[in-house]
């Protein structure tokens, strides 16, 4: 081969190698491409607690309740359990406002859930608008006609309503679905005692103080009710079985004032269980 032949293919052949090591280069960016426009995985949306997480959950501070149940109701806001929980959890926070907007959303979800009723005639009680807790209690007790809960709850709605016959029909029905709870029992008792009935209202706080369900606040109460008909020895020995001796000399002002005014029925509406449980 002559010198200028030799030199040609000498170039031709390193032309060929250039072209070829391109061609790999463009066949290897054609299989690794794809893998870059894949694009990332969405993040799994957020779970559910379980059964077993939800029963332990309710063993917990209200603070600690709110939270948990808060983190449910916002994964799934149509969640009828955790909407309820969590109107409780801020009652028992005493943010009622609250307690009463999120039974609200709960309810547009599920409009005949019963423990969801229960709760927002329970808030409207508790922030002073027994009007507006109606409704939710006669629709909770049509539903369930056997369920003291309802009734106990129109009872104390009722009141605060000044619908006062109402609620004397409303609060015997509860004790008549359930004398042995003590909170139908005590409720009435406070509505006597609203009505300026104090021996009627004792009679029957030592009859719920003295059943298994009774709380601290039925034998608070009774405390109370016996202090406003000027026994104050023993009210304050009723008191002090509960209550830290700081809190009982709070409420032992309270009752001297309290002796010392006309009229203080109503003013006890703040010191009542708020009805049903």
């Amino acid at each position: 081969m002559c010198r200028k032949r030799a030199l040609l293919a000498t170039v031709l052949g390193a032309a060929a190698l250039s072209l070829a090591s391109q061609a790999v280069a463009a066949d290897a960016a054609k299989v690794s491409a794809p893998a870059a426009q894949i694009p990332a995985a969405a993040p799994a949306p957020p779970r559910k607690a379980s059964p077993q997480q939800r029963a332990e959950a309710r063993r917990l501070d209200p603070l600690a309740q709110a939270a948990f149940w808060g983190s449910e109701f916002e994964i799934d806001p149509a969640d009828a359990e955790a909407g309820a929980g969590l109107a409780r959890a801020l009652r028992a926070l005493g943010r009622n406002d609250e307690a009463a907007e999120t039974a609200t959303k709960a309810l547009v979800a599920h409009p005949d859930d019963e423990p969801l009723l229960l709760e927002l005639a329970r808030a409207h009680i508790a922030r002073g608008q027994g009007f507006y807790a109606i409704e939710p209690a006669r629709k909770a007790a049509a539903q369930n006609p056997k369920d003291w809960r309802p009734l106990t709850l129109l009872g104390v709605a009722y009141e605060q309503a000044e619908r006062d016959d109402e609620s004397e029909a409303a609060h015997r029905q509860a004790i008549a679905l359930a004398p042995s709870e003590a909170t139908p029992l005590a409720n009435y008792a406070m509505h006597l005692a609203a009505r300026g009935d104090l021996a009627g209202a004792e009679a029957q706080l030592r009859r719920a103080a003295g059943l298994p369900s009774a709380g601290i606040q039925t034998r608070q109460n009774l405390a109370l009710v016996v202090g406003l008909q000027g026994r104050l020895p023993e009210a304050e020995k009723l008191a002090r079985a509960d209550l830290p001796p700081e809190q009982v000399a709070n409420n032992l002002a309270y009752l001297r004032a309290a002796l010392g005014q006309a009229g203080a029925g109503r003013s006890w509406d703040a010191l009542r269980g708020g009805g049903g449980q």
